[in-house]
């Protein structure tokens, strides 16, 4: 017994470092059929006969209120339990849209089985009354292909709840995700979901100045999301010998209010891609170290515009130049640009506005930053987040020193070079950068181990509100845990 148990939460808490099979393959239909078959002819219509068929000989069932049940007693219970009335008593199962996922098991790269997991929701009707909720809750199945035929191995039903909630809102349904931002005045939400190592889907959902709808191909100022694409505009030159990790920026830039300090010569690359550089976020008047280079942790814009002044003093190019040449027209990134020019369609780029409705005055750059006020849209940035996670361009070492934790930052995170790194319990990381300005909320996580991500683009001064309810619904436990990282609370199952 405690074998089986043991074998179930190691699948429970495996599920998403398998890879996830897409809605459209013959194993997800194969595993939607099954399902129907169980429920909405075997339970919805008590014919036990599909129980029978479709339950293992070995099946054990998991529930969290009504302990574990093997296959007789299981049929056994439904037969004169639920099933035993049907004319006084019918219980209804429906499966929440856009909950299921399913993802493959493999033994000698032949798929033995398949893990379901998702959440139904329970309604009943009693002597004639009108059909009323019951409960909601989660499940895991594991099906295994015995002989050619798929059966139900072993099943789990937990996390029940007695009454329906706003947390069952189906955000992959459009139009309830619209419903659901509106009620949260987000103007603009531009969504990004990477699966398998490719841009799985794009939602842009919202309005323009105008009225109009906002294109999927919405052009956002995504404000600190600069930073990553300067680290791998310098990582790409490192893998390529042009540019040293550790050596004294110096050599190629020095600003004028820091030249008499004895720091200025210790200060490198690693440090400003780590953020370990002593420099505040932002310079108010005169340049100051606050503490020596590679001592501690402190976020700064600074530094990056530092780095930005080096590289282009060295290459006699400017930052967008570097970062055209080595990202963005070999990843066919037509609408990505540090600065606003002419070829800027300002008719798709997303306004900013503050979180009373007001629209902010649009800042157009008219020069680069290292460190902020990037255009973009979720195509490209995704489209760049898929590169980096694959290290493309990147030399081995390299790869491995941009992943690697740099320096603590707070609540068990660290930095690595460029990006924001959250360990995971199972052993899995993230690699995370977000933004902040006025009329901008932006965050972005990749999981280079599992080929994961999500981009989130908001045009509000606090788009922050959706973080948690994307986070947790498009990355399940990962990103229950990234919540409960930043705020230091467990966070509520869905």
């Amino acid at each position: 017994m405690k074998k089986n148990i043991f074998l179930i939460l190691f699948l429970v808490t495996s599920t998403l470092i398998i890879a996830q099979t897409a809605e459209n393959s013959e194993l997800y239909k194969t595993i939607i059929s099954k399902d129907s078959l169980l429920f909405n002819v075997g339970f919805n219509t008590c014919d036990i006969s599909q129980f029978e068929k479709l339950l293992n000989d070995d099946f054990e069932f998991f529930h969290d209120k009504d302990s574990i049940s093997y296959k007789k007693q299981f049929l056994y219970n439904l037969k004169n339990g639920l099933c035993a009335s049907p004319d006084t008593y019918q219980s209804r199962r429906q499966l929440v849209k856009g909950s299921t996922k399913i993802y493959p098991l493999y033994k000698n790269d032949e798929i033995y089985g398949a893990i379901q997991i998702g959440e139904h929701n329970f309604y009943e009707t009693t002597s004639g009354q009108q059909e009323k909720f019951a409960s909601s809750a989660n499940f895991t199945h594991v099906w295994l292909l015995n002989d050619r035929n798929w059966q139900l191995n072993r099943s789990l039903s937990y996390n029940h709840k007695s009454k329906l909630t706003k947390s069952l809102i189906n955000l992959d349904n459009n139009q309830e995700l619209e419903t659901w931002l509106k009620e949260k005045k987000i103007p603009i939400l531009g969504l990004g979901l990477i699966n398998q190592g490719k841009l799985q889907e794009i939602k842009v959902i919202g309005v323009l100045n105008k009225n109009e709808t906002a294109p999927y191909n919405t052009i956002f100022n995504v404000a600190s999301l600069t930073k990553p694409v300067t680290a791998l505009v310098t990582l790409k030159l490192v893998s390529l010998g042009k540019w040293d990790l550790d050596e004294p920026i110096c050599k190629y830039w020095t600003d004028p209010d820091i030249k008499k300090n004895s720091n200025t010569k210790l200060l490198t690359t690693r440090h400003i891609l780590s953020h370990q550089t002593g420099f505040p976020n932002w310079r108010e008047g005169e340049l100051k170290f606050e503490f020596q280079p590679g001592t501690k942790y402190q976020y700064s814009g600074e530094g990056f515009e530092y780095l930005r002044k080096a590289l282009e003093k060295k290459f006699k190019k400017s930052l967008n130049q570097l970062a055209t040449e080595l990202i963005f027209e070999p990843l066919k990134m037509v609408d990505t640009k540090y600065y606003w020019d002419e070829k800027t369609d300002e008719n798709r780029v997303a306004l900013g506005f503050d979180n009373k409705g007001n629209s902010y005055e649009t800042h157009k750059r008219k020069t680069e930053n290292g460190a902020d006020d990037l255009l973009t849209t979720i195509a490209d940035y995704g489209t760049f987040l898929i590169s980096v996670m694959n290290g493309n361009g990147l030399s081995e070492k390299v790869f491995k020193e941009m992943q690697s934790n740099q320096v603590p930052t707070k609540n068990g995170k660290h930095f690595g070079l460029g990006f924001e790194k959250y360990d995971f319990k199972d052993g899995n990381f993230a690699l995370s950068h977000g933004g902040a300005d006025n009329g901008v909320q932006t965050i972005v996580f990749i999981f280079p181990k599992t080929k994961q991500g999500i981009i989130i683009f908001t045009n509000v001064d606090d788009g922050y509100k959706v973080y948690e309810k994307l986070l947790t619904h498009y990355l399940g436990e990962y990103g229950k845990e990234i919540i409960e990282i930043e705020t230091g609370k467990k966070t509520a199952s869905r």
